[in-house]
């Protein structure tokens, strides 16, 4: 489906401004598609990326199995890139990548195509974004002012445009139910693990013979808990336990034989089935208040009355983005979301699962501020709908609205495949699965958006951290949390 928008808002800076050019915030994924996007409209820009290689988050897990195959995951300009510099050998579309398959065999070769490898700045972390000589508050010619990002070692360059694609893995989510860390939770930092750690690996001692607690409703919880699973079989006296908000867990379970991606029905069938046998052990309907470390040096999660004693606890809360970068910019955010206001509707995880967000771009990703995007999983604030594919066809219509092609940037479209729920990442090990039907009863009809074929399916792997999604609160209705 093509949609058409109403005019823009406010008037669009262009990307040739000073002859400066377009910065890009983050290596990843969506980075580099639109920094391969920018390419192809001749576009002068820099990324700037915190990490010492591109995809430095993602390079964190790694050793995880992505549940959508290559054939989804590659942005249509990176693939043309790669194509025309030779040498690159495009992976089988049928078959799952991990993460390291992710940045091995497609983002670092697309790094190195001559148009991008002399526009990556590495180890280049943005701590600040602002109109040269302009504050929030002043506005005469504040359009003609480019934009000034101020780098973590103290450097500063200007910009025609910003396209922010940081995501926002590095600032997931507390424990604490009310949306603040849980009294308690900053002193015993030392026992949190972030999310989708290596439990099979890497991680693998910390784990081993102990008792872990796994917090969280979304897809990187049910990864866990599975690798979790497989190493209390390994190793006596590994206990698992599955600490969530809410009451009923059908949303994590999630479509089974409904989700047309077959890897991500499988992950929450075989969650349910090691729940269903006692080896993980489900506490629900528990909303951390405090966390405490106990006289033999564990770790008490508390909620009212009820205790949760364990080794060590996995936070796979989910994510929330970082827009205090951007704080001098003028945004127009959505006060529950986080999102622009615009896209907030589309994508509220109250309405929507990753398979009904309509097709969006440079529109409905607009602030007050012109020539400033966010886009990926960053722009998507703490909503847990983010698709990469989507993130790629942001890209390509941010870029075309900055090159002034108009007509372009709104003809958005997307082919969606259906999930049977909404939510997130990462499945591996077998396809045996039972159906349990879609979290919000019956699964709905495939939302059919049709792609013109120069475009090919613009269908991706989910992430809320650029391919991960994690959960919202349990408490709330809907089909994504």
């Amino acid at each position: 489906m093509s949609v058409t928008h109403p005019e823009s808002h406010g008037t669009q800076v262009p990307a040739d401004l000073h002859g400066l050019p377009v910065v890009v915030i983050g290596a990843g994924p969506i980075g580099l598609a639109a920094a391969s996007h920018l390419v192809e409209r001749g576009l002068d820009f820099v990324v700037l990326e915190s990490g010492s290689g591109v995809a430095a988050a993602i390079d964190e897990w790694r050793h995880v199995k992505l549940f959508s195959p290559w054939r989804y995951g590659i942005d249509s300009a990176a693939r043309r890139l790669l194509e025309q510099a030779g040498g690159w050998n495009a992976p089988d579309p049928d078959t799952l990548p991990t993460g390291g398959d992710l940045i091995d065999s497609y983002l670092a070769p697309l790094a190195k195509t001559a148009p991008l490898t002399d526009k990556i700045r590495y180890n280049a972390p943005v701590v600040a974004v602002t109109r040269l000589g302009f504050d929030r508050i002043r506005t005469a010619g504040r359009e003609d002012a480019p934009f000034l990002i101020r780098l973590a070692d103290g450097t500063e360059l200007l910009a025609s445009a910003v396209v922010d694609a940081a995501g926002t893995w590095r600032r997931p989510n507390v424990l604490g139910a009310s949306g603040i860390p849980a009294r308690g939770e900053d002193d015993v930092a030392g026992s949190i693990s972030r999310a989708l750690p290596d439990v099979l690996g890497r991680d693998r001692e910390r784990f081993a013979g102990r008792r872990t607690a796994v917090v969280g409703a979304g897809h990187s919880a049910a990864t866990t808990l599975l690798d979790l699973g497989e190493l209390a079989e390994q190793v006596p006296g590994t206990e698992v336990v599955w600490v969530v908000r809410g009451a009923d867990q059908a949303r994590t379970y999630g479509g089974g034989d409904a989700d047309e991606l077959p890897a991500r029905g499988a992950l929450g069938s075989r969650l349910h089935k090691l729940v269903r046998s006692g080896r993980v052990e489900l506490v629900s309907s528990f909303r951390i208040e405090s966390i405490t470390e106990t006289a033999d040096s564990r770790v008490e999660l508390a909620a009212g009355d009820r205790r949760v004693v364990v080794d060590t606890v996995v936070n796979s809360t989910g994510f929330r983005p970082d827009h205090g970068v951007v704080g001098e910019l003028r945004l127009d955010l959505d006060p529950i979301l986080g999102s622009t206001r615009a896209l907030a509707p589309l994508i509220d995880p109250n309405q929507h699962s990753c398979g009904t967000v309509p097709p969006h771009g440079a529109d409905e990703l607009a602030h007050p501020e012109p020539g400033y995007y966010a886009i990926g999983a960053k722009s998507y604030g703490r909503a847990p709908t983010f698709l990469l594919a989507t993130g790629h066809e942001q890209a390509r219509s941010v870029v075309a609205a900055l090159a002034g092609d108009w007509a372009a940037a709104r003809d958005v479209q997307l082919a969606l495949p259906e999930t049977g729920v909404c939510s997130s990442n990462l499945a591996y090990g077998d396809s045996d699965s039972e159906s349990t039907g879609g979290c919000c009863g019956p699964a709905p009809q495939a939302v059919d958006l049709a792609v013109p074929a120069s475009r090919g399916l613009a269908t991706g792997i989910t992430g809320g951290l650029l391919t991960i999604v994690d959960s919202v609160p349990t408490n709330q209705k809907g089909c994504c949390n």
